[in-house]
């Protein structure tokens, strides 16, 4: 089986709008840990140093990711006191669509096949 076709086989079966989502928005393993963390805890809301310490990342590292999730529509941010702090977005349909990610990524077959398109994607 040649690259191509392993390719074209690991997007032929997976559900359309989750490849999407993974291909558009978590398109990082930060990303992917945030929005873990946001499904996890769904009422968050909290600035980058500690959303960091919880997910077990460098504060510079995940402030890209955040704002990258702000601009994909996952994740808003208020700035108060001028701390920025960041949560999942109210938007039901957002919402649902990080639910079935999350879910999905139970399944063994689901993650491995994710963990392919976003190291392809970074290449």
């Amino acid at each position: 089986m040649t690259q191509t076709d392993f390719a074209s086989q690991l997007m032929d079966d997976m559900d359309p709008d989750l490849l999407n989502f993974l291909q558009t928005k978590v398109n990082s393993f930060i990303k992917w840990d945030l929005v873990r963390f946001f499904h996890d805890n769904p009422h968050a809301a909290d600035t980058s140093e500690n959303i960091a310490r919880y997910i077990g990342r460098d504060a510079r590292t995940i402030e890209d990711e955040l704002v990258g999730l702000v601009k994909a529509g996952v994740l808003q941010y208020n700035d108060i006191s001028r701390v920025r702090v960041y949560s999942l977005v109210k938007d039901p349909t957002m919402r649902e669509v990080v639910n079935q990610f999350v879910a999905a990524c139970n399944d063994r077959q689901f993650r491995v096949k994710a963990i392919y398109h976003v190291i392809r994607g970074m290449r």
